[in-house]
């Protein structure tokens, strides 16, 4: 992987004004972010993997969860955020030295375009075109295709993973926006709009089950809801998060409890206690047929809201 020059970065894709800045600059790791501030609210993306690492609308807590043990490594997922899942979730399905999530989270994307909107929130492009990715990934995924992404960061977050297939046949893809959201304490948080859907049940041996009422965390959960395209809202204490979607039939709830957490190595100290995974997706029923020529669109809102 090549790391761009913050200097040339700053130059083509950077901002300084007083309504909002655009600042690259090199975090842990040697790796490269973006740091994007404006009236509305600020944001911290690292461009290995698209990898978005904080947005704070403006008089507002923190809604991304990064993990205080987190690694920040060449070619390494990174514990929290929003990985970008991709070409396929979970394990691969036919071979298990590939890795889990696909390799989009662990490679360097390249910035299109950045720009301050008319209404006030800020916009910033990235692509991935697998034809340019070393020979290990292309044996991985050979189809010649290209991924863009576009971050819309105000006062609300809007998210827009599009893949073309630009090969000459059908690929199928897999797929989430995998968010950490921090949501303080765990055991006051629950997940309302999956009542009465059917998921997989990782824990148990991915067992068809039916979703009764509201979801709430007393252990491990780990479930690939089916066939969900509703909103979704997280609810605590403290606020909702409202989860709007388009073009995701899946909706994943992760929170991996107190035993697996222990095992994990880099959620830091009682980290489990402060996140809550709600990935917008598509997965295991759900994986989407992309025709060659066409593309695909996977958008998803995050709005906050009172209690």
């Amino acid at each position: 992987m090549i790391t761009p020059s913050i200097v040339a970065l700053n130059k083509a894709f950077g901002l300084t004004g007083t309504q909002a800045s655009i600042n690259f600059k090199m975090a842990k790791g040697g790796i490269p972010v973006v740091e994007i501030k404006n009236q509305q609210a600020q944001a911290l993306i690292c461009l290995q993997g698209a990898h978005l690492l904080s947005w704070i609308p403006r008089g507002k807590d923190e809604v991304i969860w990064v993990s205080e043990d987190a690694s920040f490594a060449e070619g390494k997922s990174l514990r929290g955020g929003v990985p970008i899942c991709w070409p396929w979730f979970g394990a691969h399905e036919s071979n298990a030295l590939f890795p889990a999530h696909g390799f989009a989270r662990t490679v360097l994307w390249d910035i299109v375009s950045t720009k301050q909107l008319a209404s006030g929130e800020t916009r910033i492009d990235f692509i991935l075109n697998t034809k340019r990715l070393d020979d290990s990934i292309q044996q991985m995924w050979p189809a010649l295709t290209t991924v863009e992404y576009t971050l819309t960061i105000g006062a609300i977050l809007k998210l827009e993973l599009t893949t073309y297939n630009k090969s000459e046949q059908d690929i199928i893809v897999g797929e989430a926006l995998h968010t950490y959201f921090n949501v303080g304490d765990i055991s006051a948080t629950c997940v309302v709009g999956l009542n009465g859907k059917d998921y997989l049940d990782k824990p148990d041996d991915f067992k068809r089950k039916n979703q009764s009422g509201d979801i709430f965390i007393t252990g491990e959960v780990d479930r690939v809801f089916l066939q969900t395209a509703d909103d979704v809202i997280i609810n605590n204490k403290k606020r909702k998060i409202r989860i709007t979607k388009q073009g995701s039939q899946s909706t994943v709830v992760w929170n991996p409890g107190e035993q697996v957490a222990d095992k994990m190595g880099d959620l830091g100290e009682d980290g489990y206690l402060q996140m809550l995974c709600v990935e917008s997706a598509n997965a295991a029923e759900d994986v989407v047929t992309i025709a060659a020529g066409e593309s695909h669109s996977l958008r998803v809102v995050y709005t906050l809201e009172k209690n």
